[in-house]
């Protein structure tokens, strides 16, 4: 329950009160500090006395008096203060057992940390929470917490995941909605599994968490062809994918007349499978789960458009560009740039579909675009100006795709410049036009 300074910032509040490296910080205001959350919210008093271990072994009590909320000055070794918590699940449907074999180590890492679901909105099982956590989040009133449920059948999560704990953590999102803890959950849909009544079922057992529960996501679940020794499963049809859009419609309409909101949604992808146009903007709310794809389409289109409407820019104004994505957000582009075509006399813009080989054919989100397919589906090919490519493409290292091929690899190869485009409409016409590098 303590942990180690590696720094102290110069001038900051600790430094002046002469704390020093090496140093072990033991607690905040008598307040055990294990943690980054520990630290981050006990460290927001004006006053703070800290309780500290030298490197002789020798106790000592520091009082510091700063400013609420800024930061004390000390440095640790991670940012989380502690090692990271690993995922004990093994579900039927995770990603991470489909990766091939040989790439770098950081991409077999199952996270199931409920510290990142709290800073950054990460998604987790609740089957790592001891009481002890749950307590903290209810003491400390984190929230929003981010739960991918999967079903809210018991018996059946314990099947999915494969963890005897699945069932009975889910009692966990009955004591955080008592206390008032805002939730935002996932359903990962596997068709003959946890659809259908299931879906049903799960969807009539989340209301019950109101008005904590804040949204629902269902999401289809993602087949590699690097299944072996794995369950068999089946992917989504577009009458299966139907299915569940009319199971969550029909569920959304309902919570629309009784609580004013919608709370469920599909992700974009269920559309595509369905062969369905997307909802109308003002379906998705203020877009709850947006960074779950649900809504993210329709989002960026709206955006888009709003962007080329006020475009100022003159009819003949020389657009030369070319893109690539994967093949389900290949027709969205495409249509972007029929627009800019029809706008500006002189665009010239190409738009690429790259077929996931890496992965596999079932796999077609951008997200999951490897360099090496990239290079090799784009080489010979006429490119115009630059390649723009979307950030999901890109690890969070920033310069680097899934298989480790990095920008300026593709960028020698194909011999054109790369620019990366981040999720938003406006930015994505400014970078087709030309106007933001």
């Amino acid at each position: 329950m303590a942990v180690f300074i590696i720094g102290v910032t110069s001038k900051s509040p600790a430094a002046k009160k002469g704390i020093r490296p090496q140093e072990t910080l033991l607690s905040i205001n008598a307040h055990p500090i294990r943690d980054v959350l520990d630290y981050q919210f006990y460290a927001q008093e004006k006053k703070l006395v800290l309780e500290l271990l030298d490197q002789k072994g020798k106790h000592r009590k520091v009082t510091v008096r700063k400013d609420a909320f800024d930061d004390l000055g000390l440095e640790f070794e991670t940012y989380l203060m502690d090692k990271q918590q690993h995922c004990k699940n093994k579900c039927v449907f995770c990603f991470i057992d489909q990766m091939p074999p040989g790439m770098r180590e950081t991409l077999y890492f199952k996270d199931d940390d409920a510290r990142l679901s709290f800073l950054f909105g990460n998604y987790i099982t609740l089957t790592n929470l001891s009481t002890a956590d749950v307590d903290r989040i209810i003491e400390m009133h984190i929230s929003p917490v981010n739960v991918s449920v999967h079903t809210m059948n018991p018996a059946l999560r314990v099947e999915m995941m494969k963890n005897p704990k699945a069932g009975e953590s889910l009692q966990i999102l009955y004591r955080l909605a008592d206390a008032g803890i805002a939730m935002n959950t996932q359903l990962v849909l596997c068709p003959g599994i946890n659809d259908g009544k299931e879906l049903a079922y799960s969807l009539q057992e989340l209301e019950k968490l109101l008005p904590a529960l804040q949204s629902i996501a269902a999401v289809p679940v993602g087949l590699t062809k690097y299944r072996a020794n794995l369950p068999e499963l089946q992917e989504f049809t577009r009458e299966t994918a139907k299915d569940v859009i009319d199971t969550l419609d029909a569920f959304g309409d309902r919570c629309v007349e009784t609580y004013g909101r919608r709370l469920a949604f599909c992700a974009d992808e269920f559309y595509l499978k369905a062969e369905l146009q997307l909802p109308d903007d003002n379906y998705y709310e203020d877009y709850p789960q947006l960074e779950n794809g649900v809504g993210m389409w329709k989002n960026m289109e709206t955006e888009f458009l709003d962007a080329l409407d006020q475009c100022d820019l003159p009819e003949d104004t020389p657009v030369s560009v070319s893109m690539a994505t994967g093949v389900a957000a290949y027709p969205l582009l495409e249509s972007f740039c029929r627009r800019v075509r029809e706008r500006f006399s002189k665009a010239q813009i190409d738009v690429y579909a790259i077929e996931n080989d890496f992965f596999g054919h079932s796999i077609t989100v951008a997200g999951l675009v490897t360099g090496q397919d990239l290079m090799a589906q784009l080489k010979g090919k006429a490119l115009h100006g630059r390649l723009l490519i979307p950030a999901a493409m890109l690890r969070r290292e920033g310069d680097l795709f899934l298989d480790n091929v990095s920008l300026t690899e593709v960028e020698n190869t194909l011999g054109v410049p790369v620019g990366v485009t981040e999720n938003s409409g406006y930015t994505l016409l400014e970078m087709i036009l030309n106007q933001r590098r």
